[in-house]
Parts: C-alpha cells; sequence; structure tokens
C-alpha cells in the first residue's frame, strides 16, 4: 500500500473527525439554547426540528408534493418566489449581507451578489486596470497629506483587491490570513536568529533582518 495512499486516507479520517467534532459543538449549542427557551415557556428542540422539516417541505413542493418542477433553474425561481412571500426577499440586490462580518469577507459577498445582476467587469484584465488607477489616486492622496482622502483611496484599493480575488476564486479574508500567519513565522524567526547571537531587533539594520527573513522564507 502506498504512502500518498496512506496519507490520503489519514487526512480523510482526520477531515471527517474534525467535522464530527465541529457537529458536536453545534449541536451542543442547538441543545442548551433549546433547553433554556424551554424553562422561559418560548419554544422546544421539538419546535426547532419540526420548524426545519416544515420548511423543507414547502420550499421543496417537487420532492414532497407534486409541484411539477423540470429544471434546476424552475426549482431556484420557484425557490425566490416562495422566500418573497415569506418577506425574506431583501430590497436590494446586494441586501443579506451580514454587517458583522469581517469587511474582506462582506466585500466579497456584497461584490458577487452584485456580479449575478451584471454589475461587474467582464474580463480580469479590466480589474487590474482600476487597480492601478486607484492606486494612481491613493498616490495622489498621500502626496496632498489628507488624512480623510487617503483612507478613503485605501478603501477603494481594498476594494478592487477582492474583485480580482472574486474573479480568480480565492476567499480574501482567508488569503490575508495565510500571509500574516507567514509574516509572523518569518518575523519571529528573525527573532529568534537575533537572539541567539545576542542582539536586539532595534540594534540591527534593516539589511541585517532581510538575511534572516529571507533564511525563513527558505525554510
Amino acid at each position: 500500500m502506498s504512502t500518498s495512499w496512506n496519507d490520503d486516507h489519514y487526512n480523510r479520517l482526520f477531515h471527517r473527525e474534525h467535522i464530527k467534532e465541529e457537529l458536536g459543538d453545534l449541536l451542543f449549542q442547538i441543545v442548551l439554547q433549546s433547553q433554556l427557551s424551554k424553562e422561559e415557556g418560548l419554544f422546544t428542540i421539538h419546535d426547532v426540528v419540526d420548524g426545519i422539516a416544515r420548511k423543507m417541505v414547502q420550499r421543496h413542493p417537487h420532492v414532497f408534493g407534486d409541484k411539477d418542477l423540470k429544471t434546476s433553474e424552475d426549482v431556484k425561481v420557484w425557490w425566490e418566489e416562495h422566500k418573497r412571500s415569506e418577506g425574506k426577499i431583501h430590497d436590494s440586490a446586494i441586501g443579506g449581507v451580514p454587517k458583522s462580518l469581517p469587511a474582506l469577507l462582506r466585500a466579497s459577498k456584497i461584490q458577487k451578489k452584485a456580479t449575478k445582476v451584471g454589475f461587474d467587469w467582464e474580463k480580469l484584465e479590466d480589474v487590474f486596470a482600476k487597480l492601478e488607477e486607484e492606486i494612481g489616486e491613493l498616490k495622489e492622496a498621500i502626496s496632498e497629506k489628507k488624512h480623510k482622502d487617503i483612507e478613503d483611496e485605501l478603501g477603494d484599493l481594498f476594494f478592487v483587491l477582492v474583485r480580482i480575488a472574486n474573479f480568480v476564486d480565492v476567499n480574501p479574508e482567508a488569503a490575508l490570513g495565510r500571509t500574516i500567519k507567514k509574516f509572523d513565522q518569518r518575523f519571529r524567526h528573525i527573532e529568534a536568529a537575533a537572539s541567539r547571537q545576542g542582539r536586539k531587533l532595534s540594534d540591527m539594520t534593516l539589511a541585517e533582518m532581510e538575511v534572516f527573513w529571507q533564511e525563513a522564507k527558505k525554510k
């Protein structure tokens, strides 16, 4: 049996175990909140289960009823109509994105909703052109030392970068998280290397620190 197969099998098992653990955490919260609500006389866990079961039946009449929906597009149209009748369709095409989300993730979701109704660039090259434009405007704002304009232009730049991420199917929040992790690991490597030499980072030149940074990248 090959090592690669064993590794793949282990990864799948680990992934399943992780899913099981997270489902357990989620289930605990559902049971806990249901019990607290029961004690307040609001609802029970049975009401929760019954509510989701009813919703699935109502929203899938082609499965649980006799409604004839021939294509996936028919199902989507009916789903949207049913949600509208429930008052769950937002007035705006970009509505419904929680304001509590991290800014990068919220920007990504808002942009994807706008894309669905055709508000988007046609080619990635067009987005890069917009990126260059925003960089130019940021440089101008910085040269004029107008703090509010700098903040606005930085925001515009971030927003265009998120659009590029969506174009290439990358989660911008995850991408930035990976970069933060790399920076953390490499910076700590510099600190450790300096410590072994009995030196402080504040006493080192940027060129000296760059040597350790490149060393960390190779690792």
